[in-house]
């Protein structure tokens, strides 16, 4: 009697060709011993992202609880003292703890970020629901409006912005939220266009409601999550151009504790004392990092 051969499935073996459950388990033995069980490289880089944001937190909330001496304490004995056991990151011309002003200033770099997301978030909403749903007329005009505003880079959109309403921490703020704006018009009227067409939509209107019920009932409330998800890359763009603002002369002045003003008070010593200029640019680029990576992680999970 001929003998048929076994499938490959029953015997757990893979076709060629194919990779199933042996070639994985094969795969898996063939790690060193310290490999197996060890987290993906992307989750690693989240938890740390994650767990710096919680500490510019903490440091926005009590910097008291983590900065080792006053900010704003002058100290011209101790002025330019390069990084060492008393002081972690040195101290500025006027001898002011470096690391005291960079945790103190977390909570105004911070609260600039967020505020200048806000005002993006809002007029690009407004805009955003305008276009979608004000019909083609205002469509068109709010569309040819967003091309004249993105045929100018954001940051000459603040820069312009500045020159009306002068230099200062709260002039910088708008300007960075208006300068964004019309980014986040443009993403919000494409996912609000999505779901005026959608299934749910539709049945609301078939069943009478109102447009503002559907406005307010079905369709904001399924943009929060793509807001969430541009709320958390825009803080850290947002923090930038403050910072770019700042180290222009536009935004913070020195001695406030932010960290685009830092910058370019250091900036005149960078060839004798470092730290007072790579230190704050550390910082933001690792905010920076962290927002994008929280960003990136949020829009994944959606």
């Amino acid at each position: 009697m001929r003998a048929w051969p076994v499938p490959a499935a029953s015997t757990g073996a893979s076709a060629p060709g194919t990779r199933g459950p042996a070639h994985e388990r094969a795969r898996a033995a063939r790690r060193p011993p310290a490999a197996r069980g060890r987290p993906p490289p992307c989750v690693v880089g989240e938890l740390l992202a994650l767990a710096f944001v919680v500490l510019l937190l903490l440091a926005a909330v009590a910097p008291g609880i983590l900065a080792p001496a006053d900010p704003l304490a002058i100290a011209p004995r101790d002025a330019f003292t390069p990084p060492s056991a008393a002081h972690l990151l040195g101290t500025d011309e006027s001898g002011r703890d470096v690391l005291s002003r960079l945790i103190a200033g977390a909570g105004a770099s911070l609260l600039i970020g967020v505020s200048a997301t806000a005002i993006g978030l809002v007029l690009g909403a407004l805009l955003g629901v305008a276009a979608a749903f004000g019909g083609r007329f205002v469509d068109g005009v709010i569309g040819r409006i967003l091309e004249v505003l993105f045929a100018f880079p954001a940051l000459l959109l603040a820069l312009l912005v500045i020159v009306v309403t002068g230099p200062g921490v709260v002039p910088a703020t708008i300007a960075v939220g208006l300068s964004t704006a019309p980014g986040y018009a443009r993403i919000l009227r494409t996912q609000l266009l999505g779901i005026r067409d959608s299934g749910y939509v539709e049945a609301a209107r078939v069943l009478g409601h109102s447009a503002p019920r559907i406005l307010f009932a079905h369709v904001l409330p399924n943009t929060f999550g793509p807001l969430a998800v541009l709320a958390t890359l825009g803080v850290g763009q947002a923090i930038v151009w403050a910072s770019a603002l700042s180290y222009l002369g536009l935004g913070a002045e020195p001695p406030a504790p932010e960290w685009g003003a830092m910058l370019s008070a250091g900036r005149t010593y960078l060839a004798s004392a470092w730290w007072l200029t790579v230190f704050p640019g550390l910082v933001i680029v690792l905010t920076t990092i962290a927002t994008t990576v929280l960003g990136g992680r949020l829009r994944g999970a959606r």
